[in-house]
Formats: C-alpha cells, structure tokens, sequence
C-alpha cells in the first residue's frame, strides 16, 4: 500500500531504503482515487520509532493511504525533539471535525499506574468517545487496548506478579474471522507488559470476541463483531531490536528484568534476535485495512457514524 507521507518525514527514507512503497505528497495528489484516511495517536515516547514500525505494516495493499499523526496535548513528549512534533503532529483539536476510516491508538508506558493517573486520560477518552461516530474502524495496541477495554467496557487491567515480556505463541480461536484470516495455526508476537486483562473479564461481554490468544500472554485479538473496535494486546508492530532496547534499558535503569522468552537465541543476549512475527504482522495489519475498512467503509468518508 502506498502511505501518503511528506518526504521529510524520517519514515520515508527508512521505508524506502527497505524497497517499501512510500509515496510523497505532490505523487498522491495526481491520482484520482479516494485514499484511505487513517489517523495515528501516537502515544509512544519515542515516537519517531513508533511511527517508522506502523507505517511498515500499513504499506502492503494497492491501496493509497493518507496519515496523520495525532500528539495529545495535556502531554508532550520528552523524547521526541519539540521541531518534529510541531511539523508533523496535530493536536485532536486541529482534527476533531473531520472523518477518519481508521484511527490507531498506541501503547504507552504507563500501565501501572491507574487510568484516571495519567496526565491525558480525559483527553484520550473525549479522543474514544469522538472515534465511535467519527473513524469506522479503531486499532487499539497493548495499554492503548486496556485503555479502551476500560472505557468502553469498564473492564479493569490487572497487575501481573510478573512482566510478560517476550515472544510468545498464540492460537486462533475462530478461524472464519476476517481479521485473522491468513495467520497459521500458532504463530508468534511479541508482548511486553507489567498488566493484563483477564480472558474471563471480556468473555462476559457479548459485544467482544477473543479471536487468538495465548496460553502464556492470555487474549491477544479482541474484536466488536462489526470489526468498528479492534483491540491487540501485544506489539506486532515491533522491530527486530524493540525488546532488546527495553531488555538494556531497565538493566541499565537498575530494574529487576528477565531476558525476554524466546527471543535471542540460545538466551544469549549477544546474538541477534530471530524475527519470528514478521508475516503475522503483515497479514493482521493488512486485514484490518482491507477488510475491516476498506471492504465497509462509506466512499463518502462524510457519511460514516
């Protein structure tokens, strides 16, 4: 899928260097079609990488896709330098009248605290409660998933005895689901999370259906029937070194950290990690934009609601 991206923007040179088809703006404007209009709330701290990982995974249908990356404004990131926010972010404010097909609302790393603690709780919830008459389809990932579960269900998080923190096997619960449609018996994703929601918690919902999960990680793909809510609770979007650089960092931090399972080989931190969830993440990443939005949403991108 060609992602309608500004040259400028680091993604770009990244994705083209690994044969990826990115497509800059003047390009995209000589195509009469309507692209996909997809929103990204990134809510990662460093949010450059967050943004090179979902746009890899966006780009691979035919399909044009225009983005835009959303910054909350009741918190700026530390970790991202202020000029490239101010280029290439809007606030929710600067995009609440408008119509999205799809919107993506990432982790962050703020799980163990409670909801109503983080600083942009009540601005994340006015940004849910606008996507579910405003964007067909919502992607929620790990604590941006537990998140959403909690707003739109009131079903609470709990607090692991211990990270999830790896690579991990899961299983397909239904196998005639778009959404995973595609994926083999048992394949693999990364998780890293101090939290969890509970399988029994979201089976009391009718409106929610556990499409895969893991013996290990618990619900990974929960889904509205309608596919209008996604929610993901590990990282499919990760890179080869993602864990690697959280594994060093709460090391170097001091923190009490088991090397994460079944990630290096040999459990030897000087090899390189084995990508194990590389084709999984291209097939849900491309469901989701096919068949949840692009199959079902309105041409007319007004009359979504």
């Amino acid at each position: 899928m060609p992602i309608k991206i500004p040259k400028e923007l680091p993604a770009f040179t990244v994705l083209s260097d690994e044969n990826i088809f990115v497509m800059n703006v003047e390009r995209a404007q000589t195509q009469d079609i309507r692209p996909l209009k997809i929103a990204i709330l990134n809510l990662m701290p460093i949010k450059i990488q967050a943004e090179n990982q979902l746009l890899r995974y966006l780009s691979n249908t035919p399909i044009q896709v225009e983005i835009k990356l959303l910054q909350t404004k009741t918190h700026t990131s530390q970790n991202t330098p202020i000029e490239h926010l101010e280029k290439f972010y809007n606030y929710f404010d600067e995009v609440k009248d408008q119509k999205f097909d799809g919107l993506i609302i990432t982790g962050a790393p703020v799980e163990t605290m409670e909801f109503e603690e983080v600083d942009y709780w009540n601005e994340l919830k006015e940004i849910m409660e606008w996507s579910k008459k405003n964007v067909f389809s919502t992607l929620h990932i790990c604590w941006g998933a537990q998140a959403a579960l909690y707003y739109h269900y009131n079903i609470r998080k709990k607090t692991l005895e211990k990270k999830i923190f790896g690579v991990f096997t899961h299983k397909i619960n239904k196998y005639n689901e778009s959404l995973t449609r595609g994926l083999d018996d048992i394949f693999y994703a990364p998780h890293s999370r101090h939290t969890t929601t509970l399988k029994e918690d979201i089976e009391k919902i009718k409106e929610l259906d556990i499409l895969a999960e893991s013996e290990e990680a618990g619900a990974f793909i929960i889904a509205t029937e309608d596919k209008r809510q996604v929610f993901i609770t590990g990282h499919l979007e990760y890179d080869r070194d993602t864990l690697k650089s959280e594994y060093l960092r709460d090391l170097n931090k001091g923190a009490e950290i088991d090397i994460p399972k079944n990630y290096f080989p040999n459990n030897n931190i000087n090899e390189i990690p084995l990508v194990k969830w590389r084709g999984s993440a291209n097939i849900v990443f491309g469901n989701w934009l096919n068949y949840c939005i692009y199959q079902n949403t309105p041409f007319m991108i007004e009359n979504i609601k």
